[in-house]
């Protein structure tokens, strides 16, 4: 069997370690080039993309912003999981508010811009802090532009008067001030079937996921049911096959939906170590129409993101349960190099292990790190 996978980084990457022990071959897609690739090495399988659609068995993405005309071709084939809506929703935020709305489902409020005439009187209908979002090809915080108070709106009426807001409108959202972000990762099978892995809790610095903590912290059955929810809702509404990520506010005892991700995800990480069945195996038995694993936490998880950064001290391994995933990439500024899985058997052991995963690393990188470590270990 063989699995074709949009996408040649880290996420195709780790379904083809989680698929190769189920007899399944993983082949990835470079889609600049079209060409098909080994997702380790990367060295090119065949430049005939149609030889290698007719050969799969079963073709998926490890990312939306595939560009359409290869979501066409895939999805003609019939073997395209989840199906080409439901990504192209999780690309354009414009589509996916609209899935939200359609469905009921509570999420900021907001505003879509497509003139910059459209801002004059915005701070008095959504409030005096905003965000806008470009509604394509924005992710770990590009494209997304603050106003902190309305002084500042005639600079940024300049700025986007520069875009073409009608073919990538912005979205304009309140800024809440909501208590925590945390994300529900889980799956649906051909046959309607839903599994959800426990809420993780999601610390960001400057838009980008540094640590997520699963099981999260303080979180009761009520939310956990609510969450899972809004998950069972969307999935049923998008007809959706494999792992989904919906990323939440909570503010209270209420949950609002920030974004959809049609996709493996960087909160779901921690399963790779943390839950009886990793959300990478999970996406490739979904797609696959096999059945769907357990999802059940086995201690309490860290994953903590290697950003823009190579010189860490390999010897962390040494900590027990601690576990490191490297991709192979050149450093940059902001790009991920890897992650740190921690398993512990409560949130207080896992913040001792954080406080000693801390003199392993160059901490400049890790700004989330060392307040959640003292967070912990106080739980």
């Amino acid at each position: 069997m063989m699995l074709l996978v949009y996408g040649a980084g880290q996420l195709a990457q780790m379904m083809y370690l989680a698929a190769t022990p189920l007899g399944i071959d993983v082949q990835a897609v470079d889609v600049a080039s079209e060409n098909v690739v080994n997702p380790i090495s990367k060295q090119l399988i065949t430049s005939d993309l149609a030889s290698a659609i007719s050969r799969a068995d079963a073709i998926t993405v490890e990312f939306e912003h595939v560009p359409e005309h290869l979501l066409v071709d895939a999805s003609n084939s019939g073997k395209l999981y989840p199906n080409i809506d439901s990504i192209l929703a999780g690309a354009d935020r414009v589509r996916e508010k609209t899935l939200l709305q359609k469905n009921g489902i509570a999420n900021c409020q907001h505003e879509i811009i497509t003139d910059v005439a459209q801002l004059s009187g915005i701070t008095s209908r959504l409030g005096s802090k905003l965000i806008f979002k470009a509604s394509r090809d924005g992710y770990d915080g590009y494209g997304q532009w603050r106003l902190s108070n309305e002084s500042q709106l005639s600079e940024l009426a300049a700025a986007f008067a520069k875009l073409d807001l009608q073919k990538v409108p912005l979205i304009a959202e309140a800024m809440l001030a909501f208590d925590r972000e945390i994300s529900i990762v889980g799956a649906r099978d051909k046959h309607g079937k839903i599994c959800c892995f426990p809420i993780a809790e999601n610390l960001h610095h400057k838009g980008q996921l540094h640590v997520s903590i699963a099981p999260a912290t303080d979180i009761s059955e009520a939310l956990q049911r609510k969450a899972n929810e809004i998950f069972k809702q969307l999935a049923t509404a998008m007809d959706y096959v494999g792992v989904l990520a919906v990323e939440l506010f909570q503010c209270g005892d209420e949950l609002l939906v920030n974004e959809i991700a049609p996709r493996v995800h960087n909160s779901g990480h921690w399963t790779q170590q943390g839950a009886t069945t990793s959300q990478f195996e999970q996406h490739v038995r979904a797609v696959f129409g096999l059945p769907l694993g357990a999802t059940n936490a086995v201690g309490v998880s860290a994953m903590v993101n290697i950003i823009g950064c190579e010189n860490i001290n390999r010897n962390l391994m040494g900590i027990d349960d601690c576990h490191l995933h490297w991709y192979g990439k050149v450093v940059r500024k902001k790009r991920k190099m890897g992650h740190i899985n921690m398993v512990a058997q409560s949130h207080s052991a896992l913040g001792g292990k954080l406080k000693q995963l801390t003199g392993y690393l160059p901490m400049e990188y890790f700004p989330k790190l060392i307040d959640e470590a003292e967070r912990l270990s106080r739980k």
